[in-house]
């Protein structure tokens, strides 16, 4: 869960001298609550249901989620003069996911690559052939980087439905996930005193950390246990790695953030900011669970 970095009360025009503008109502951390805590039981809502009833649509999901994060990070790149090559993403991304569905993790991995390729070429002959490639190397390094964040990482996400374990990891992930993100909320805001890393989140805090290791185990030991019957012992181990790659995931968030002199990535989710800002632990963490998959041999359905 990314921290927010401070608190801005809306400006407008000028109130008579007599009216009392009521402040934007937040939370201790610097977020509007209620309306993050609505943003955050609908899409849970839909995403139970998908997983209840067609558990596949999970991939459908995920291809529909890179194609608005490439769109939200196209936006904030360009306001910092930075090309990213939108066409060749946009349309990659997303059909790098649904890739998954017939060809499993060779129809990812062959959507990833040929996507990289094309956004190369795109950013090389971006002003056409008789004109001068413009900050060549930073854009491709920074379009890669995306690429992989985004387009790579979350498909490995979609792969978790294809195995015959059903929508059990992903059940796992979002649920360890969730479980860290309250449990380091909570803990944050009631007891947080400690800097984890002040120069990347200064909100984030050692107390936090704390609450989310207690909070992501106890999450993934019943998941693993209750759901892909596995031992809680494993369940334990994997509580700890969804947290500490979770919240190194935040961090690379935050840190990207920083660099672009932003606060949010978007305005898509009321409460919690850009698409990406729900996005940033999820990533990371869902690469532990396809470790986790591969380690446990569950063979893949496609």
């Amino acid at each position: 869960m990314a921290d927010s970095y401070e608190s801005h009360q809306p400006t407008g025009g000028a109130a008579a001298p007599d009216a009392v503008v009521p402040p934007e109502k937040k939370s201790r951390a610097g977020r509007n609550l209620p309306a993050a805590i609505g943003v955050g039981v609908a899409l849970g809502a839909v995403l139970v249901a998908v997983l209840l009833l067609e558990p596949r649509g999970w991939v459908a999901i995920v291809a529909i989620a890179v194609g608005l994060a490439i769109w939200e990070l196209f936006k904030r790149l360009r306001q910092q003069g930075i090309f990213l090559p939108l066409v060749p993403m946009v349309v990659g991304g997303p059909l790098t996911v649904l890739a998954a569905l017939p060809y499993g993790v060779t129809g990812v991995f062959t959507g990833f690559a040929v996507t990289s390729v094309a956004c190369m070429m795109w950013c090389l002959l971006r002003n056409g052939l008789a004109g001068k490639p413009e900050n060549f190397v930073r854009d491709v390094a920074i379009t890669l980087f995306v690429a992989t964040w985004v387009i790579l990482f979350t498909s490995i996400g979609a792969l978790l439905v294809l195995t015959e374990a059903g929508a059990g990891p992903i059940w796992v992930l979002m649920i360890g996930v969730i479980c860290s993100d309250v449990g380091g909320y909570t803990a944050g805001v009631l007891f947080g005193k400690h800097p984890m890393v002040p120069q990347i989140s200064p909100k984030k805090s050692w107390e936090g950390f704390a609450g989310s290791l207690v909070a992501g185990i106890i999450g993934s030991v019943l998941t693993v246990w209750l759901i892909l019957g596995e031992s809680p012992l494993l369940g334990v181990a994997v509580g700890a790695a969804l947290v500490t790659f979770g919240t190194l995931g935040d961090l690379i968030e935050s840190q990207f953030k920083r660099d672009l002199g932003i606060k949010d990535m978007g305005t898509l989710l009321p409460g919690h900011g850009g698409l990406m800002d729900r996005l940033d632990s999820l990533v990371i963490a869902a690469v532990v669970v396809w470790v986790l998959v591969m380690l446990l041999g569950y063979p893949m359905t496609v």
